[in-house]
């Protein structure tokens, strides 16, 4: 395949490319028509964001440039150095704006009766509440750490909140302290009503309230705070010790996280120059660090927590998660897909029948054998109690568990030592590859032969995000399917065997052959005069081969719809590259989840759910399943959802070369594709 000539540059850098989504999340914080409530909730998911953004990606160029290299062939043509500066300076500019988002929001919020106010603002009242509260809830979880030169200052906590304190004593000399905000401690305080209004506190001001009283052992004639963040280098490095076991070096790799390198580091912009040159000189910041100045708040994530308040009428309303037809939790899940396969699709359709069905195999007498991948389990995870139960009650129970899943690997950690205790076989992966596929296969003794029955996913088994995530979940009974699925555990325990699947799309070893062969009949297809199109809906794009291989389809004149809602590095619409090319990212009340492959074949539409982005790591480093729709029904509601989500001009932005975000305006019916598809499910039951 030939790459087509035309543009200067055929990439859009990944990096750049998923700060402009981050911007996305930010205009959603700032759209008027967002409730007051989810605006603030969108502020704190935009932090959040870049705090791992900086853990991870920022971190990863930063060791390109460490290691004294230019990176320009991984990173779209930039080198590493210039791409650093190039995300400080979209990141200070993005912060400023998100400032401004929440000055507007805390106007719009003191309309409401809805006060957040400082230490400068507290009444006599308020005074006595928040002594109170200070000397009750916060002052025994409080870390204050007096500095000096002859201490080594202590390794601050990877994105914590800390206040700088600068004390200017009786002779003119400086102390200076940090006092650690707990995370122990909810950073909203709900002060006591006064008639219609409610007021709201952070710590951080009430902790400088409360200063005399943290400090009133030093003789200060003026004492000030101001905020600082530190954000640490959260790759995992694994050791190669042989007498460890896999449990134990990720553990040891998360703990190391602790003292990773840092890579950003942002302070309140009003801060003492003498301050900031101590503080910075402590911490061993350097100018391969990103330094940024900000508002008097860090970790605004904490705003994904902000109270309700009781203010139902400022928050987006709660749909009710509907049953899917011809699903019923009271009865038994087995019978209803022996019948025919069945698609959930959360949070439109209720997850629940997952978890139903595996509470049903850990009771089930005539059920033998359940295997399943976790990825992201919740918090309390109803999945992994269905999978201890079921073995306890003497299946055998085998989970492919992924302990690198970034940020989770903690918790899984915890998940697997309890699965295991009971009795459950557990697989941590393949050397190499993390296991990202979102399946699972039971097999049922009936009568004398062995029936499989399971589910495939392009999300998590986790009930929580099941509430704000969409994905879909195919429940089968398919023997074509579910034999394939086998084979993947059967790699599982035998990595150095590679197994042939006749339906399945497993990476590493089939996708991207697989995927080009089904472009390639596109191809193919428009060439002798037939239409040809692409489908595509997935989180991210930045295989440079995948993008590549969609340009040259492109160029062959089909047509391709894409709807990605983070990274992007293709670039559509440039004549003689990507014309045929058109993009869009959905960001909305729910997070956009579901990978989704249309190919139109001629009519005969082939259609497949994926856990598998369009990304380096995703087609040659984990281990990934793409499932193939046999099901016409249910083939033409992912079709249908998929148009109900191209359709979308209030909630949809244009990807293009300008990186602009504006959002997709046109003179049709207004179509909100979110509001959409759930309205689509309602009339489906009605009907």
């Amino acid at each position: 395949m030939t790459k087509p000539e035309v543009h200067t540059n055929s990439y859009i850098n990944r990096e750049i490319s998923w700060l402009q989504f981050n911007a996305r999340v930010l205009q959603e914080a700032e759209d008027e028509t967002v409730p007051l409530i989810d605006r603030l909730r969108f502020l704190g998911i935009f932090s959040n964001n870049l705090d791992e953004f900086f853990k991870v990606r920022y971190a990863t160029v930063k060791r390109i440039v460490d290691a004294g290299k230019t990176g320009k062939s991984e990173l779209g043509g930039i080198k590493a150095e210039e791409l650093l500066e190039i995300i400080t300076q979209i990141v200070i500019k993005q912060q400023t704006e998100s400032l401004e988002i929440l000055a507007v929001i805390q106007e719009r919020l003191e309309a409401e009766n809805i006060h957040i106010i400082n230490e400068t603002q507290i009444d006599d009242s308020q005074s006595e509440f928040i002594r109170r509260y200070f000397l009750r809830k916060i002052s025994p979880a409080l870390v204050t750490i007096i500095l000096n030169d002859a201490v080594v200052l202590p390794n601050l906590k990877d994105s914590a909140a800390y206040l700088a304190v600068k004390m200017i004593m009786a002779k003119d000399e400086k102390q200076f302290a940090l006092i650690e905000i707990p995370k122990s401690v909810n950073r909203f305080v709900e002060l006591p009503k006064q008639g219609d209004k409610s007021y709201i506190i952070m710590i951080d001001d009430m902790l400088r309230y409360c200063l005399k009283d943290i400090f009133n052992i030093f003789d200060y004639k003026d004492i000030s705070a101001h905020m600082i963040k530190i954000t640490r280098d959260g790759e995992l490095d694994f050791d190669s010790d042989l007498s460890k076991s896999f449990i134990e070096k990720v553990s040891d790799s998360v703990k190391h996280r602790k003292i990773g390198d840092p890579v950003r580091f942002v302070y309140d912009k009003t801060i003492h120059q003498d301050t900031l040159d101590y503080l910075m000189s402590k911490m061993g910041i350097d100018n391969t660090d990103s330094i940024i100045p900000g508002g008097r708040y860090h970790n605004r994530r904490d705003y994904m927590n902000f109270p309700s308040l009781g203010r139902a009428d400022l928050m987006y309303d709660k749909i009710e998660a509907l049953p899917v037809k011809g699903l019923n939790l009271e009865e038994s899940i087995f019978k209803a897909i022996k019948k025919k396969d069945y698609l959930i699709y959360a949070p439109y359709q209720t997850f629940s029948y997952v978890v139903k069905l595996l509470r049903e195999a850990a009771l089930d007498p005539s059920v033998k054998t359940i295997r399943i991948t976790i990825y992201r389990l919740a918090e309390i995870s109803h999945i992994a109690s269905s999978l201890i139960n079921a073995a306890i009650n003497g299946k055998s129970v085998t989970v492919a568990i992924e302990l690198r899943a970034r940020f989770d690997e903690q918790a899984n950690i915890a998940y697997a030592q309890q699965m295991k205790e009971e009795g459950v076989n557990l697989i941590f992966g393949v050397q190499g590859l993390k296991v990202h596929s979102k399946m699972c296969v039971i097999e049922r003794e009936e009568g004398k032969k062995i029936r499989r029955y399971g589910f495939i996913s392009t999300g998590n088994f986790n009930e929580s995000t099941a509430k704000i995530y969409t994905d879909y979940t195919l429940l089968t009974s398919d023997q074509r399917i579910l034999k394939d699925v086998n084979k993947i555990f059967s790699f599982f325990e035998t990595n150095y065997k590679i197994f042939r699947y006749k339906h399945l799309i497993t990476s590493p070893h089939y996708t991207k052959k697989a995927l080009f062969k089904l472009i390639d009949k596109e191809i193919e297809n428009v060439k002798q005069g037939k239409p040809g199109y692409i489908r595509l809906k997935m989180n991210s794009i930045s295989s440079y081969t995948m993008v590549d291989k969609l340009y040259e389809a492109s160029n062959a004149g089909v047509k391709i719809q894409m709807i990605v809602r983070g990274i992007c590095c293709l670039i559509p619409g440039i004549e003689g590259m990507s014309e045929n090319i058109e993009a869009i990212s959905i960001v909305d009340k729910f997070l956009e989840h579901p990978r989704v492959y249309i190919f139109g074949n001629d009519g005969d539409p082939k259609v497949y759910i994926s856990s598998a982005d369009w990304m380096t790591r995703n087609i040659d480093n984990r281990v990934e399943v793409s499932c193939p729709i046999y099901d016409e029904d249910i083939k033409r509601e992912i079709i249908d959802t998929f148009n109900i989500s191209w359709s979308d001009n209030v909630k949809a932005r244009i990807i293009c070369d300008s990186q602009e975000n504006k959002y997709r305006v046109n003179d049709k019916e207004k179509v909100r594709s979110q509001f959409a598809t759930y309205q689509y499910y309602v009339d489906k039951m009605n009907n």
